[in-house]
């Protein structure tokens, strides 16, 4: 089922670039543009969200992560918006490489061809798209105009043509299928001119020719560097860098995106008890009123996509497992085992009780208020940055309680033929 959708999704994306050649683009983005790749990469994910106890979540997610890739058209720089997002798609597919590496060889290779496709992409947007889609702004159509235009070819090409009738139209010139190795669409030309196609196996190809792919280049002799002719430089035609702020931050990739807005959706929110198991997800701006979770010794409560709220587990639970929230405050009694955090920003959870252990991964900033019965509390960090613990005062005593940084910075050396790491501590 995911894989349908997310060859849906594809095509979906494949009418996208085809209005995009035909019409010129709109200074308001038409919402029946992006119906139709908004519904099918929403399907990639629902299909996850509702297979949560299968033994193949780890691939969904996988999948669903890269998915989001597909919104690169609305990016101003597509090619580093596509290869971070496949950056969410390896969290989970490297943990499918590692488990399945000595088990069952199938699933490697589907993740590694998973990959493919975005590498693939990535390279294709890079070199066609570089600084955003094309529209065809010198003689195109209405956007709208050339999606009917093209929906209505592609129902004409798959109905059988009436007797007597006129010839259905032709179909829609070819644009890139990730699934093979033909050469992608050649992009929309800003003279008007006739532009060549790319092809990806040939990029492939060249890379792999490993230190042979310099073979053709012209070799330089000392006469012609400029390092070894100060006379050279005096009179070079290269222009000087601008200081434009554009140019200053050109090194500089954005930030990875979850996905663009324009291809959001407001998922309903849900606070459901399935068996033993609480699903928390889906709520925004609640700070206001408190989510509150009456919890069992035997529930384990999963938290996914609460952005800017405010929740409190009532009584002692079993687990909580926290993923892809933004502003969440968690207020918590007692846990018999742990708090994972994974992929959040400015998050707040206050102990009341005992939990043994705090797992965070991928947090970006976060302040842990710990109970004077939850000093012996473990923290594991991954990837994570801004971290404070708030320690208790003492017991009988007229303090204040105390915020102390959790360390970012590590120094490494060589020592015996091996490796020490150390954290390094900051005077003042």
């Amino acid at each position: 089922m995911q894989a349908k959708a997310v060859k849906e999704a594809f095509a979906a994306e494949r009418t996208y670039l085809l209005v995009a050649s035909k019409a010129k683009k709109p200074d308001n983005q038409p919402p029946e543009l992006m119906t139709e790749l908004h519904r099918h990469t929403s399907n990639v994910d629902e299909i996850r969200e509702a297979n949560r106890p299968s033994p193949l979540f780890t691939h969904l997610s996988a999948v669903s992560e890269g998915i989001v890739a597909l919104g690169w058209i609305v990016e101003k720089r597509p090619g580093d918006f596509v290869t971070d997002t496949l950056g969410g798609a390896q969290y989970y597919g490297n943990k499918i490489l590692k488990e399945y590496k000595d088990k069952d060889k199938s699933h490697v290779e589907y993740i590694q061809a998973y990959y493919k496709i975005f590498r693939s992409l990535a390279a294709y947007v890079k070199e066609h798209f570089p600084t955003g889609l094309t529209w065809n702004n010198k003689d195109g159509v209405d956007a709208v105009a050339a999606l009917k235009q093209i929906q209505a070819g592609a129902s004409a090409s798959k109905a059988p043509a009436a007797a007597g009738g006129p010839p259905p139209p032709p179909p829609p010139p070819p644009l890139p299928k990730f699934d093979d190795d033909g050469p992608p669409p050649p992009p929309m030309p800003p003279s008007g001119g006739a532009a060549q196609g790319g092809d990806m196996t040939a990029v492939f190809e060249q890379l792999n020719q490993g230190s042979g792919i310099t073979a053709g280049l012209k070799k330089v002799d000392k006469s012609q560097m400029t390092h070894k002719n100060p006379s050279l430089r005096s009179n070079s035609s290269v222009p000087q860098r601008s200081n434009s702020g554009s140019s200053a931050g050109r090194g500089k990739s954005p930030l990875p995106n979850k996905k663009p807005d324009s291809m959001r959706s407001k998922k309903p929110s849900r606070k459901e008890l399935d068996g033993t198991k609480w699903i928390v997800e889906n709520f925004e701006n609640t700070q206001s009123e408190v989510i509150e979770i009456p919890a069992e010794l035997n529930h384990s409560i999963l938290i996914s996509k609460c952005n800017k709220c405010v929740l409190k587990v009532n009584g002692k639970a079993n687990a909580i497992s926290i993923d892809n929230c933004n502003g969440l405050s968690i207020l918590v009694d007692s846990l018999v085992s742990s708090l994972d955090v994974i992929k959040a920003t400015k998050f707040a959870v206050q102990v009341d009780g005992v939990v043994p252990t705090l797992l965070l991964d991928q947090v970006d900033g976060a302040q842990i208020y710990l109970s004077s019965e939850s000093l012996a509390t473990e923290i594991f960090t991954s990837k994570c940055s801004a971290l404070n613990v708030v320690l208790p005062p003492k017991d009988d005593s007229d303090e204040d309680s105390k915020e102390v940084p959790l360390p970012e910075q590590m120094r490494t050396v060589v020592k015996n033929g091996g490796l020490v790491s150390e954290i390094v501590e900051h005077a003042g």
